[in-house]
């Protein structure tokens, strides 16, 4: 194959270059606090970013038809400072363009989720049926879960350089987003990054798994000062005065 004809399939590229790379990062990188920090800052950053301009637009929303509301009740009640407020309000607030805000949060919600589904399989939040597995003798169960975690880095790999190949396909158009006229490429490129950096995460907990034999739980039932309550000493209740504890 050509490089001229490589370069008309973005995908093959991608996985030549993506595979070696990601292989090597997972085996020799070991799982640091600055590149699992930075994920979980990205994702917060998301999350509250996204939270503030849903609340910030939505408040914007209720005060243009407030002011309105307060508009009609001062006219039709005879007080008039009061209409004249709502109509400095009205004013005020409609200068505000927030119609963007909605596409800007889809947006941020779509790249948080693809950093969100690389964290869960770094931290094991993701759940599993395990029940076959359960049963097995530990060579072969040893075995079944390294083949399901390289299967999660094999299917990750391949949306990651399919995804390229879309995102290097719209590239190539106009192809803009209604709001903010952003090019549609750009917020796409959630797909190869974030598909790429969960299968980077799956081939890091197997070479971890095939070094220790330990995955990474999540515990779905904890809660934080659970375990400060229930260390407290018990008391019998043969020793509880009958009125109670003063």
């Amino acid at each position: 194959m050509s490089w001229i004809t490589a370069f008309d399939k973005p995908e093959v590229i991608a996985m030549a270059i993506m595979a070696p790379l990601l292989i090597l990062l997972s085996y020799s990188l070991p799982r640091t606090r600055f590149l699992d920090h930075l994920e979980e800052i990205l994702i917060g950053s998301l999350i509250a970013g996204a939270t503030i301009l849903i609340f910030v637009a939505v408040m914007h929303r209720y005060g243009l038809s407030t002011s309105i509301a307060l508009s009609k009740w001062g006219k039709l009640n005879g007080y008039p400072g009061v209409a004249a407020n709502g109509r400095a309000a009205f004013d005020f607030l409609k200068d505000i363009n927030l119609t963007w805000a909605q596409e800007v949060c889809m947006f941020m919600f779509v790249w948080m989720a693809k950093f969100g589904a690389a964290y869960g399989v770094r931290t094991g939040v993701h759940v599993g049926v395990d029940v076959a597995l359960e049963q097995m003798q530990m060579k072969s169960k040893h075995r079944v879960i390294l083949f399901g975690l390289m299967c999660g880095a094999l299917f990750t790999f391949i949306i990651g350089s399919f995804g390229t190949r879309f995102v290097w396909h719209l590239s190539h158009t106009d192809q803009t987003s209604p709001d903010l006229e952003l090019p549609m490429w750009l917020v796409y490129m959630a797909i190869p990054v974030g598909s790429y950096l969960m299968s980077f995460r799956f081939m890091q907990v197997a070479w971890a798994f095939s070094r220790t034999g330990e995955l990474p739980h999540f515990d779905h039932a904890h809660v934080d000062g659970i375990e400060e309550a229930a260390s407290a000493p018990l008391v019998p209740l043969d020793t509880v005065p009958a009125g109670g504890a003063k």
